[in-house]
């Protein structure tokens, strides 16, 4: 598959969140500011590259070769922990200012079930290195630009005369109910 439809589909027809719902707990979360949103989906940019590029090799050099492949989940899990875990050990020694921004982003990202998803959706398609890597950004950006649209939309209806029973989480749940409507139109341009 060539990479621009791996991109097409990553980020609009099969969005993490609102096609598979992969990262239902951070989407609705985290989404309630625009700044939050995009620190969130920054940093699970980075993370989700970082990743896939090592789970692809774990499981290529690793778990393949040896018998070991029931292991994945398992592994993947220690793989995504320990790079969230090495990620902010390096930002707070070289990088204390973008540290402090991410905050308590990158804990978070240890328990999106996105980045583990990934990480087992491109051994499951085959992926090869840089398919891998291409998809794993490209899913990212789906959850960042879904995470962002929430955001905007749960800012303008603060100042929405909403129903006193529709407030909060109600309203946040019909409104990712409709965003999941909108994204589904580009399902039948083209699938995985």
């Amino acid at each position: 598959m060539n990479l621009l439809a791996i991109v097409f589909v990553a980020i609009l027809a099969n969005n993490i969140v609102l096609n598979q719902f992969l990262g239902i707990c951070p989407y609705l979360g985290v989404s309630k500011r625009i700044e939050t949103s995009l620190g969130m989906g920054m940093a699970v940019i980075f993370v989700m590259a970082m990743s896939g590029i090592v789970t692809w090799i774990v499981y290529n050099y690793l778990l393949e070769p040896f018998g070991l492949v029931y292991l994945r989940t398992i592994a993947f899990i220690l793989v995504i922990a320990g790079l969230v875990q090495l990620v902010e050990t390096i930002l707070k020694k070289t990088n204390p200012t973008l540290f402090r921004a991410l905050g308590i982003y990158l804990p978070l990202i240890t328990t999106n079930c996105t980045i583990l998803g990934v990480a087992l959706l491109n051994v499951q398609a085959g992926h090869n290195i840089i398919q891998t890597i291409v998809y794993a950004i490209a899913v990212a950006v789906g959850f960042t630009i879904a995470l962002v649209i929430m955001a905007g939309i749960r800012e303008r209806l603060e100042l929405a005369s909403v129903s006193s029973f529709l407030r909060g989480a109600a309203v946040s749940l019909v409104t990712a109910g409709i965003l999941s409507l909108a994204f589904m139109g580009f399902k039948g341009m083209m699938t995985l």
